[in-house]
């Protein structure tokens, strides 16, 4: 086809230059008759050879055709059978599958149970800590729960039977084993590790918990009480005999609620700024006691001294300068002396009852104070509770803490202050009790003397 287009083309090209050429040379009648004749014999030579390629092309052509239709003829023969051939197979899978039901039986059923003891089975080691021990456990049974499409064989039940007795006879074991535990920080350390049964993991940090998807050890984010940890530890160190230590049957969800328990010092923060005054008020009212107490007993055990040696008063005691003042007016008469004796006594008693009221205005202000702090508590709650509802307990917790802390470090406060007021308050009076005992008998042995 291409070969026909170019020989039209040339043709036209060829007539188009003769045509100019014998216009242009052409100059009597004659001549031009000349030059049409030639340009006709020009023309059908060329139609002549046209022919012949178009009759060469025509050729080619139908053998491609008879080539096409053999082909053609070919592939349909190829796709009966293929259709055949197909169907003969249908009916074959068809036989099979009614010869495999036969020959399977009650085998059916087991596929199924298998499965599902599989499924169960990874479901309950895959998050078991025993895994932190014995890793790559779960990936036979992953297969046999989810990529098995055939019946188990009976390597493969035995493999299962093999991982369920393994998990429970780990779970009556306690193993010692080394293991890396991801710390906090990020980084990972390798340690011993305490593995109780199916319940928890010990480490150096204290309690452990198995990170199952990410097939890691790392230790709480917060540990219980200081006593259960400690019992741990002796687990940690014994080599053999019984341990106590608490354990948490849940395997771990008992333990990640302690991440969420306010410590004792989040507790005490709680009170907020009323907290703070009664801690200060309590610790003022206690250094107040705890001086007095050292000052009285100071003052009684010199006042015991001056007991034993009355005769010779001293001036450093309460009780010697009251005899050096009856000392130095013995010639007076009876009730001028009382009057000095009591004056004298005056004198002393602030310094032995100084302070002693602070501490019991603060044993009364310190409940009143926690009284305070809850109602303030109460009205944040109030609040909080128009703006956001009830809806989420968790938003109204630290105005229910402050009222609830704060009542308690009002009593926790005053308690300890009553108690020290009482013991300083008793050693006060039984210092003016000696005083005034000792002055009564002076007074009574000087007003005999007077008599005589």
């Amino acid at each position: 086809m291409k070969t026909m287009i170019k020989t039209l083309l040339a043709t036209a090209s060829v007539a188009l230059v003769m045509g100019t050429a014998s216009a242009q040379t052409a100059n009597s009648l004659e001549d031009l008759l000349e030059q049409v004749k030639k340009d006709r014999v020009s023309e059908a030579k060329i139609n002549a050879d046209r022919e012949r390629e178009f009759t060469s092309d025509r050729a080619d052509k139908q053998a491609l055709l008879r080539k096409a239709q053999a082909t053609f003829t070919a592939e349909e023969a190829r796709g009966d059978r293929l259709t055949q051939q197909f169907a003969d197979n249908e009916k074959a899978i068809i036989a099979k599958e009614e010869e495999l039901d036969q020959a399977t039986g009650t085998l059916g059923e087991m596929f199924g149970v298998v499965r599902q003891a599989s499924a169960d089975a990874y479901g309950n080691i895959s998050t078991s800590i025993v895994s932190a021990q014995l890793t790559g456990r779960e990936t036979f049974l992953q297969e046999m729960s989810q990529d098995s499409k055939g019946l188990p064989n009976i390597q493969e039940l035995e493999e299962l039977w093999l991982s369920l007795q393994q998990e429970m006879t780990a779970s009556g074991q306690v193993v010692k084993f080394q293991a890396e535990v991801v710390d906090l920080e990020g980084g990972s350390t390798t340690q011993e590790v305490v593995r109780v049964g199916t319940f928890n993991l010990i480490g150096e940090q204290g309690y452990l918990v198995y990170n199952d998807s990410a097939n890691k050890i790392q230790p709480l984010g917060r540990q219980p009480e200081g006593y259960q940890v400690a019992s741990t530890q002796d687990l940690r160190d014994a080599s053999s005999g019984i341990i106590p230590v608490y354990i948490d049957p849940s395997r771990g969800a008992i333990l990640n609620l302690f991440k969420q328990k306010a410590t004792l010092s989040e507790r005490y923060h709680a009170g907020g700024i009323v907290g703070y005054i009664i801690t200060v008020m309590l610790i003022i009212g206690l250094l107040i006691g705890v001086f007095k107490l050292i000052q009285l007993s100071l003052m009684a055990s010199k006042m015991k001294s001056q007991l034993n040696n009355i005769d010779n008063p001293s001036t450093g005691n309460a009780l010697g300068r009251i005899l050096s003042i009856y000392k130095e007016n013995k010639s007076v008469d009876t009730e001028t002396l009382e009057l000095k004796l009591d004056e004298a006594i005056l004198k002393e008693l602030p310094t032995v009852d100084a302070g002693i009221n602070i501490i019991k205005i603060f044993s009364a202000i310190a409940p009143l104070l926690g009284l305070l702090g809850t109602v303030l508590g109460m009205i944040a709650t109030f609040q909080q509770i128009t703006l956001f509802g009830t809806g989420d307990p968790r938003i109204m917790a630290g105005s229910i803490s402050m009222a609830l802390v704060t009542t308690a470090q009002g009593i926790i406060a005053a308690l300890p202050l009553i108690l020290m007021h009482s013991i300083v308050a008793a050693r006060s009076k039984s210092i003016v009790h000696i005083l005034d005992e000792q002055t009564a008998g002076i007074i009574a042995e000087h007003a005999e003397a007077e008599k005589a």
